[in-house]
């Protein structure tokens, strides 16, 4: 008898363990969420969200078009973005929409900074109706900030459409490519747009 409840109580334990590594995976997964953003050349955007507390990953792709398998010679339709998968225990989507603004130039629909074309055009992705909500508040939270009309950010706010993973050679662009990046950048006129458009701004 006593053989049979040591047995027993073996078994209640190891139930115990096995239910907790169950749930361990089951409850990191449901934590991490997906933000899908457009703003110019996906390596800048790229960049400047994955070093964000909280940014599990950051890739950078295609999406907005109807063109299946789309690349980087011919994705017509499509715009250059990012999708993050983020930690909302660290950081929320709100926080990360207001990180997206502040490295995009609201006022451009026709490109971003030295890339121009409906490819680079800025858009917030949405992928529920919660995120469709925050990225509005945000839109109008930047309005009054800029002490501008709402109408002049053209910053579009579409329902999230399938997302294309680009070519190896793309992910990690700054990292694997540090001085091409940085020439890239610096040429392209991003970091003294945002300072102009930007300023000081405080949310």
């Amino acid at each position: 008898m006593i053989a049979m409840n040591k047995i027993f109580r073996r078994l209640i334990v190891f139930s115990i363990l096995l239910q907790l590594l169950i749930a361990c995976p089951l409850k990191a997964f449901a934590e991490s969420e997906e933000a899908i953003f457009a703003g110019g050349c996906f390596w800048c955007l790229e960049h400047d969200l994955e070093k964000l507390d909280g940014v599990v990953s950051a890739e950078s792709g295609y999406s907005g078009g109807d063109l299946i398998n789309p690349t980087y010679q011919d994705h017509s339709g499509h715009q250059e973005v990012v999708k993050v998968i983020f930690d909302s225990d660290i950081i929320s989507y709100k926080d990360l929409l207001k990180q997206y603004w502040v490295n995009i130039d609201p006022f451009d629909n026709n490109g971003q900074f030295c890339d121009r074309g409906d490819s680079y055009k800025p858009v917030i992705f949405t992928s529920n109706q919660e995120q469709k909500r925050d990225a509005k508040e945000s839109q109008e939270t930047i309005s009054v900030g800029l002490n501008i009309p709402l109408e002049q950010l053209k910053v579009d706010i579409v329902e999230s459409k399938v997302f294309w993973l680009a070519e190896n050679y793309h992910q990690d662009f700054a990292v694997k490519n540090p001085l091409k990046y940085n020439f890239y950048r610096t040429s392209c006129g991003r970091d003294n747009r945002l300072k102009k458009v930007w300023g000081e701004y405080k949310y």
